[in-house]
């Protein structure tokens, strides 16, 4: 690809790629031997005020039952804090949107009092002032509030006329409180990709410190919405205009976790190197109490590890997410693709498992 942006990371290539070398290296002969559970995703409900037409879990269209009662995701907590070292570890909290629960702030007190580091993705809508006080109190450390787009795209592409007000207004709310790290996250779709610049501005008015900007995914209610997808020149935009925003002003931009991006973008647009997390570094526990990796990944059966109510997590996370931590994803044109020394198959949550190959790479697009 034309190279429009300014190298930000002060790597030249060679370091880079002695760097993903290294992390292939640990990939293989560490992390998959031997995961480590970072990041435990709890889905405390599936029910969602919004309806959003990307939606990766189709909230709104699936059939809920037999959910988890408060008393078992205490018993989840208890077991987890019995056989981990939470210390090292982040309680992710997400649903659908997690304030609709109406036991939440009953279970993020008692994970708070058990020690819990947490935080939670959230639509905002519901985070009034009297919750944001309830949210600090109840321990929150970190949130991430999906605005995608200005208004009328964000209304648009959430399916919920004046939601837009109350997202900006719980942001706020949150800041109000000092919550420690409030991040707005965007997903840009061919209709709100014009808006970039736009939404820049407006996100630093509202007094953000970090805008965490992804790229929409062809997974989940996506897949019906095929005209939102990006072209080839978006996703180009799309990086360019991260690697040159990602350092200034008072607002940092990066990049989600995923894809692997090539030598040229890796190192660009966030922190660190690609590494899908799933199965090696992050678990879920669903709202039925399914054990799987990401939440993002499609819930086939043949990649639920367990269930929360008759297994004990810890010997699910060191005996089981075998296709997790292998090479079986090594097939079709991925087999002989010199890339994937780098990225082991890409993305978990786009691979499709009927075809066995990546929904979408971004080799042919970014490099």
């Amino acid at each position: 690809m034309k190279k429009t942006g300014k190298n930000n990371s002060g790597l030249n290539a060679k370091i880079k790629k002695d760097h993903m070398l290294q992390l292939a290296k640990y990939r293989e002969e560490t992390l998959r031997p031997n995961p480590e559970l970072r990041s435990l995703f709890l889905e405390i409900t599936p029910f969602c005020n919004e309806h959003c037409l990307h939606c990766g879990s189709r909230c709104g269209d699936i059939d809920v039952n037999d959910m988890l009662s408060k008393e078992e995701i205490f018993e989840a907590l208890r077991q987890v804090k019995r056989d981990f070292d939470i210390s090292k570890m982040r309680l992710c909290i997400t649903g659908g949107e997690p304030l609709l629960r109406p036991e939440f702030f009953d279970i993020m007190k008692r994970a708070n009092e058990m020690g819990f580091a947490w935080g939670m993705t959230s639509n905002g809508t519901l985070i009034t002032q009297e919750a944001a006080k309830d949210l600090k109190k109840t321990g929150l450390r970190t949130v991430s509030i999906s605005v995608d787009g200005l208004k009328e795209n964000h209304e648009w592409f959430r399916q919920s006329p004046g939601c837009y007000e109350k997202t900006i207004e719980g942001i706020k709310n949150l800041l109000d409180v000092n919550i420690g790290h409030v991040q707005i996250t965007t997903v840009i779709y061919h209709k709100n990709i014009h808006e970039l610049d736009a939404m820049y501005e407006e996100f630093k008015k509202v007094g953000v410190r970090s805008w965490r900007v992804i790229n929409i995914e062809p997974i989940g209610r996506a897949k019906d919405n095929p005209d939102l997808m990006l072209s080839k020149e978006e996703y180009i935009r799309l990086f360019d205009f991260i690697r040159k925003n990602r350092f200034e002003d008072k607002m940092e931009v990066t990049y989600g976790c995923s894809h692997y991006l090539g030598t040229d973008m890796e190192r660009e647009v966030r922190k660190w190197y690609f590494l899908c997390n799933a199965g090696v570094y992050t678990a879920s526990i669903m709202y039925n109490g399914d054990i799987g990796g990401c939440l993002d990944i499609e819930r086939r059966a043949e990649l639920i590890q367990g269930n929360i109510r008759k297994d004990n997590l810890k010997e699910v996370w060191e005996n089981g997410f075998r296709d997790f931590r292998n090479d079986y994803r090594k097939t079709g044109k991925c087999a002989n693709c010199p890339d994937y020394q780098f990225c082991a198959g890409d993305s978990f949550h786009t691979w499709n498992f009927e075809t066995m190959e990546p929904n979408l790479c971004m080799k042919g697009i970014l490099f």
